[in-house]
């Protein structure tokens, strides 16, 4: 068997906001395996000051996983522990290379088109007409979860956005989340939870930034409104250190990104932990490719979660792969038959 990497650069259609910035394009990784008569592809995806492993010797990493590729797929993953996007890349290539369609790693009705998944409409940070602008669109194409990024404008702004959605739409009607990003201080988070809960709000996904266990374990005991851990999980690598975050935070939900947190051995280690001690959670992409995204989504099914997914980045890019997956009706869908235009 033989592997190779190639970098491919996403450019966004549209300059797309967090409160961490404003992104333009989105590096990215694949990793792909042949033997004589098969291949296999994964792809490593990378966010650059976000991942833990946005490190100078990535590159460097992803050569040594070539070179040393007959290791097979369970040593490599153990080697890489500090590189949990590249641990996702060589979990999905094998998986395609075992696969009778290497595109269709977790064979399901999914993947027949017989099932959707469905997912929330995101809604990117910007001045209030782009925001409301995005709204608009993502009810029109009917979306009954809106998922909207906050803490890079003004605050009483956003909540005069979510107060309009609100006002035309109730919550059996219209699932909110918002996504803070870390963006609010420990001192003033809980007075904005308690004004965001009047809109009757489902989450809010990271309202302090990570590595502020105790005030985040006082807020989740504390808040009227659920909290959803993100960048919470990134870098927790130990099992002990996982189940001493659950104990010490108790949150509400997690939100797992394969990329971020070792892909789907490291998924599957949080959901057990979630299930451990009472706590939701749903999968979200972080920004891959169709290529990645595909593999998420895959094994997003299996997991027979009822609550909407965070899968819906596919249409962000002007250079993406074409792909089986599209979105409808507020819900992600796979087409069986169509073809997949991945060159290695």
């Amino acid at each position: 068997m033989k592997a190779h990497f190639k970098k491919h650069i996403l450019n966004f259609k549209r300059p797309s906001g967090t409160s961490r910035g404003v992104l333009n394009t989105k590096e990215t990784f694949f990793i792909i395996l042949k033997t004589e008569d098969s291949f296999g592809v994964g792809e490593c995806g990378i966010l650059r000051g976000l991942s833990i492993d946005d490190r100078p010797d990535y590159e460097a990493k992803l050569q040594w996983v070539c070179d040393n590729i007959n290791y097979g797929k369970d040593k490599l993953y153990k080697a890489l522990t500090e590189f949990p996007s590249i641990q996702f890349g060589v979990e999905a290539a094998f998986q395609s290379l075992n696969s009778k369609n290497p595109f269709e790693i977790y064979p399901s009705a999914f993947t027949r088109g017989e099932e959707a998944i469905p997912i929330n409409g995101l809604v990117w940070m910007g001045d209030k007409n782009f925001m409301k602008e995005q709204i608009s669109e993502k009810l029109t194409q009917g979306f009954t979860c809106i998922k909207m990024k906050i803490g890079a404008i003004d605050f009483k702004t956003e909540i005069e956005l979510l107060k309009s959605i609100r006002k035309e739409f109730s919550p059996q009607e219209v699932e909110l989340r918002v996504d803070a990003n870390g963006a609010f201080s420990p001192r003033e988070a809980l007075e904005k939870l308690k004004v965001l809960s009047d809109l009757e709000l489902h989450s809010i996904e990271q309202p302090i930034k990570q590595g502020q266990w105790q005030d985040m374990a006082r807020l989740c005991e504390d808040t009227p409104l659920s909290i959803a851990l993100d960048e919470e999980l990134i870098g927790v690598f130990l099992e002990e250190e996982k189940q001493k975050l659950f104990y010490t935070i108790k949150p509400q939900y997690i939100i797992l990104k394969p990329s971020l947190i070792g892909g789907i051995q490291g998924s599957d280690t949080w959901i057990s932990y979630a299930e451990k001690y009472n706590a939701g959670w749903w999968i979200t992409s972080a920004l891959e490719s169709n290529l990645g995204l595909n593999a998420i989504s895959q094994y997003t099914f299996t997991k027979n979660s009822k609550l909407p997914q965070g899968l819906g980045t596919g249409s962000l890019y002007t250079n993406n792969i074409d792909s089986p997956l599209n979105v409808a009706d507020g819900a992600l869908h796979y087409d069986a038959e169509a073809k997949w235009n991945f060159k290695f």
